[in-house]
């Protein structure tokens, strides 16, 4: 496929798209989000450049949420959208709702908070509409037939076109399921889980029944394990990470942890495996979960543009993920 660049130039990219579950919508097998870097990590101007790379990659979805630095992220992104003009119909932006604020009805998903985090996600991301809404977790204080119906209401209201899950239970999602289908509701098209190779049982076991029942798509996040796959510490912290970040000690401490250096271990051997395949560890790490293909987009990070360009080569080398290098792979996994 080609697509005009920024600098106005006709350039090819090995951009594919995958339904978003049983919809219509095609989403970038790669996408592109703003957790813990834009408005904490970077400059505005460094968001710009990395979100106009993803694009001119053919990157079409763009992941953020009410909660990604107080709601700054939303209004970086949003400020970057409407200088560079792309038009409507070329990109998917979404938020997540959850964590609004610090008093009662900013917090979690009752039918006020959803609706209210909705409208003030359109003004800080400036848009008419949001493409994909996900309540960011469940929430045990408020009842799921109310807030699908909330998020049923705003897509009738043509303020959301697709409402979502993160980091439900398979448990709540058919609930969720059902509900809407009793009181003729939307039901959610997708869950945006954690999935790595360190972290697949929610994915690959739990939601297995999910996918053909009530046709669930995955947009994943944390593809490299918060950068342990990269590769980057394997000799330890080498300072300016995330996990040095304020406000992500959460993050470090399960650095810290007996069952974070077995992994390093296993990282060290996995380095092997992409040096044979003449790849880097991200590449792989990326490239591994486009291979699951119940996974309709994989969200990707980066603080620098040449990360977003190495990212971007994962799409290709998914292909030589051959079923011998999967066996590998999961021998070193085990």
């Amino acid at each position: 496929m080609t697509r005009w660049s920024a600098a106005n130039e006709m350039v090819a990219f090995p951009m594919k798209y995958r339904r978003l579950g049983k919809s219509g919508l095609q989403v970038s097998e790669l996408s592109f989000g703003a957790w813990v870097t834009f408005a904490q990590q970077i400059t505005e101007k460094t968001a710009e450049k990395l979100m106009t790379i993803a694009y001119d990659a053919g990157v079409n979805f763009f992941d953020n949420a009410e909660a990604y630095a107080d709601g700054k992220a939303e209004i970086v992104m949003g400020r970057i959208l409407k200088r560079r003009g792309w038009g409507r119909d070329s990109f998917l932006v979404s938020s997540k709702v959850f964590w609004g604020g610090d008093l009662p009805n900013q917090e979690g998903l009752s039918r006020k908070h959803v609706i209210e985090a909705c409208h003030a996600a359109l003004r800080r991301l400036r848009v008419d509409y949001l493409d994909l809404y996900f309540c960011h977790r469940p929430d045990p204080n408020t009842p799921i037939a109310e807030t699908v119906r909330a998020m049923s209401d705003l897509i009738a209201q043509g303020k959301v076109l697709y409402w979502g899950t993160s980091e439900w239970s398979a448990a709540e999602i058919s609930e969720a399921h059902r509900v809407a289908r009793e009181l003729l509701l939307v039901p959610p098209t997708m869950e945006q889980p954690q999935y790595n190779m360190f972290h697949r049982e929610k994915v690959e076991k739990e939601f297995a029944p999910l996918y053909d029942s009530i046709g669930l798509g995955l947009t994943t996040w944390s593809p490299l394990a918060s950068g342990l796959l990269t590769g980057k510490y394997n000799e330890g912290d080498p300072g300016g990470t995330r996990i040095s970040l304020k406000n992500y000690e959460w993050l470090r401490e399960q650095f810290e942890t007996a069952e974070a250096r077995k992994r390093l271990t296993k990282v060290k051997k996995l380095a092997a495996v992409a040096s044979d395949l003449e790849t880097t560890l991200p590449q792989l790490g990326l490239a591994w979960c486009l291979k699951n293909p119940r996974v309709s987009s994989v969200i990707t990070g980066a603080s620098k543009p040449k990360q977003v360009n190495e990212n971007m080569k994962a799409c290709e080398l998914a292909d030589r993920l051959t079923e011998e290098v999967m066996a590998r792979i999961e021998a070193i996994l085990g």
